[in-house]
């Protein structure tokens, strides 16, 4: 299951399942769980713990040091759920001691090509990153979101529930759950239909949310007078209340 040329430090601790291809180097502060494997001449170091079941592809990197100037070496942390596919020359560092310390992705993630995942970020479950996206330090990405080749997202920006950027788009404030966004800097253009229908929502649940789109997006109020139309939607849609609650909890704003 490990291949003889692969070097693995003594004090990392991988269950007794984990296959590990050649050339690859595990660090010492490195735990990973059953059924995963690690892709030839990747590396995986810091104090990075991975779940079960993950497969890790070649050449990626690993629980690296945050590119932080401000790094002085601190034992921060990365944290990988169970069940994600993190492809070929992905890079995942570990966060800072001026956030929480550790980054994190949950499970069931499919994470492509080139994908550089900064300090301090979250990503939920059942998420796509596509080939190349990049996320700053502090961004989070919520459960179901997929972002298109190239999409670049701005430090401490957000990406709500089930939304879609479009490929290249660059987010520089939060993109609210269920939207579609696209473009230099990301704009608006309705919701994530197809993503929806995949979930299963009824149709009538996804007309209560195209409701709500154009409440927030196509009404003329402010967003503040669009905030509070929202609430009295989302008492009759419970589905609506992660977008009110993500509005309410934003501190950057949202695309709009």
């Amino acid at each position: 299951m490990i291949h003889p040329s692969a070097i693995i430090h003594p004090g990392a601790k991988l269950a007794s399942d984990v296959e590990v291809g050649p050339y690859a180097i595990i660090g010492e502060h490195v735990e990973i769980g059953s059924g995963s494997s690690i892709g030839s001449l990747s590396v995986v170091t810091g104090h990075t713990r991975i779940g079960c079941h993950n497969r890790i592809y070649q050449h990626a990197v690993i629980g690296g040091d945050p590119q932080d100037k401000k790094y002085g070496g601190e034992p921060t942390r990365l944290e990988i759920g169970d069940h994600n596919v993190i492809r070929e020359f992905c890079t995942l560092n570990t966060g800072t001691v001026q956030d929480v310390g550790v980054t994190r992705i949950a499970n069931h993630n499919w994470i492509m090509a080139y994908v550089h995942m900064g300090h301090d970020s979250e990503i939920g479950s059942h998420t796509v990153l596509a080939n190349m996206v990049t996320l700053a330090g502090h961004v989070t990405i919520h459960d179901h979101a997929i972002l298109g080749g190239g999409t670049l997202v701005h430090q401490f920006c957000r990406v709500g529930t089930s939304a879609f950027t479009g490929g290249g788009t660059v987010v520089l404030r939060d993109v609210p759950p269920f939207v579609m966004a696209n473009g230099n800097s990301a704009e608006p253009h309705g919701i994530n239909v197809e993503g929806l229908k995949r979930r299963g929502f009824s149709t009538e649940v996804i007309e209560q949310i195209r409701r709500a789109y154009k409440t927030l997006y196509k009404s003329g109020l402010s967003l503040e007078d669009a905030k509070q139309l929202l609430q009295g939607q989302a008492a009759e849609c419970p589905e609506l209340a992660i977008l009110v609650e993500f509005l309410d909890s934003s501190k950057r704003s949202i695309i709009r």
